[in-house]
């Protein structure tokens, strides 16, 4: 009979790592022991600011109050990310959490939209979006109503370095023990492969059942000692390099992140309470780090506050990301990009799964095969998403561009793209975190419409097609005039920093 795993071992860390323990301190705590070992001179990327709206269903797990969480962590509210320079140099288009008009039985908003738009009588698809009318106009409030038609979803940004400490805080007054040091060696057992330990530089031992490998890009466990291999992304996405450096805040802080593409990749900018993170995302094919630097540093419009950092990274995954009794989580597993801010997520996700699959009475290769074929797919409909957002573009000016706009793609992405260009039609792919208004705003903001609709938005007549257009926009900006600034919301909530 297989052994109950008594003990987990996390080794690393920042996001990954804390998260990792806080919540399995919070669901199984009571009936494992779990360690976390990290270094102090080992540093954390600790670039991923921005998140998801799943964020919220972290923290209502854990139990954390929202206002505690906000000055914490030095957090702003996330609505949408605005996209510029994408389609083409001059165009912008945001991508919001929430969903455009409303759907009706078997029949999206955009068939209906894209019918009135040949006929003259629609508006622009995003006035009829309640998250980009707040976003636009820099305001925010929590919306609690029944009605979909004025859910307001929404995520964070917040200071990476800052929200690993609070899930650490928040993780040893619930027991997790955290040791201080580095990992010389790994003890495995000479029949099954498992780790049973690891040998820390001053000689101690950590014995374990489980052990997480949150150890970021070098793999501690999953790579060096386990070599399950790496599945190589970088010809759908040849940026391999990242640029961060913090400017000060802005007066105003808006309610979302920016994205502009430049000539061999993309500018972001996420604003937090005290401080404004910024970032170049490119490929050192194409761009120097010089000419990197220059690029980013001319293109920043508040105070530097520190030297600029370089990241190299590698896009890509782990081929398997549990293998015997090593599970990976965050850098570890793999990389994309953070363009749709998905890294902090692609961290959740992996815990949840792993909580699901759980081996309280040892291991199941079974288990294993479901967590690995589960977390393959949603690698790869992220990744195609966000080759989605190069490959749709109509930029000729650089040979970066031209290079992804025609670029052979994943079957699965090539196959969505040619369906909705034709009919309008998007099918929903298992474990793909973007639901079907997501992919419409960057498909139709990239300028990807479609030749056809559904022949349901043929039933109402023009003149009738207006007038719900009419009411439809009209009752999505009904809440936007009472809503307080997003700063004055923040600082009535009691979510600002003091």
């Amino acid at each position: 009979m297989a052994a109950a795993i008594n003990g987990v071992v996390i080794v690393g860390g920042g996001t990954a790592g804390w998260m990792t323990a806080a919540l399995l301190a919070k669901v199984i705590g009571p009936q494992v022991r779990i360690t976390l070992i990290e270094s102090d001179e080992i540093g954390i990327i600790g670039v991923g600011e921005a998140t998801i709206p799943p964020i919220q269903h972290v923290n209502a797990v854990l139990g954390i109050d929202e206002a505690e969480f906000l000055r914490e962590t030095r957090a702003t509210i996330k609505l949408a990310i605005r996209f510029d320079d994408w389609g083409a140099i001059g165009e912008s288009y945001y991508h919001t959490f929430g969903a455009a008009g409303r759907n009706t039985a078997f029949c999206s908003f955009h068939h209906y939209w894209n019918r009135a738009k040949r006929a003259g009588i629609a508006g622009d698809y995003w006035d009829y979006d309640l998250n980009y009318l707040c976003a636009r106009e820099g305001k925010f409030a929590r919306i609690q109503v029944d009605d979909p038609l004025w859910h307001l979803p929404y995520a964070y940004h917040f200071d990476s370095g800052l929200y690993g400490q609070y899930l650490r805080r928040y993780s040893e007054a619930r027991g997790v023990e955290r040791i201080e040091g580095l990992v010389e060696q790994v003890a495995r057992d000479g029949e099954s492969g498992n780790v049973t330990a690891l040998i820390m530089r001053d000689g101690r031992e950590i014995t374990g059942d489980l052990f997480i490998d949150c150890s970021g890009g070098r793999g501690l466990l999953i790579q060096r000692q386990l070599n399950v291999g790496y599945e190589d992304w970088g010809h759908w996405l040849p940026c391999d390099r990242a640029m961060a450096v913090p400017t000060a805040r802005h007066d105003d802080t808006p309610p979302y992140t920016r994205s502009t593409a430049r000539s061999a990749g993309w500018q972001w900018r996420i604003p937090l309470q005290h401080r404004v993170g910024n970032g170049l995302v490119y490929s050192s094919r194409h761009l120097t780090d010089d000419q990197a630097a220059d690029l980013l540093l001319g293109n920043l419009d508040g105070e530097v506050l520190a030297e600029p950092r370089i990241i190299p990274f590698r896009t890509g995954r782990a081929r398997r990301q549990w293998d015997h009794n090593v599970v990976a989580i965050g850098l570890s597993s793999g990389f994309l990009e953070p363009l749709e801010s998905t890294s902090i997520y692609l961290i959740q996700s992996a815990i949840v799964r792993l909580l699901h699959l759980f081996p309280h009475a040892g291991f199941d290769d079974r288990q294993i095969a479901e967590y690995n074929r589960q977390s393959r797919i949603e690698f790869e409909t992220v990744r195609d998403f966000i080759i989605l957002h190069y490959h749709a573009t109509r930029r000729d000016d650089s040979d970066f561009w031209r290079h992804v706009r025609t670029m052979a793609l994943p079957d699965r992405l090539a196959d969505k793209i040619a369906l909705f260009r034709a009919t309008g039609t998007l099918t929903q792919d298992p474990l793909d975190i973007f639901m079907e208004p997501s992919w419409v705003q960057v498909l139709m903001g990239q300028g990807i419409e479609p030749a056809d609709y559904h022949p349901l938005a043929d039933g109402p007549t023009d003149a009738e097609l207006a007038e719900q257009l009419r009411q439809l926009a009209a009752m999505k900006r009904e809440p936007v005039p009472n809503m307080p600034a997003h700063d004055r919301w923040l600082s009535g909530f009691g979510g600002a920093a003091g």
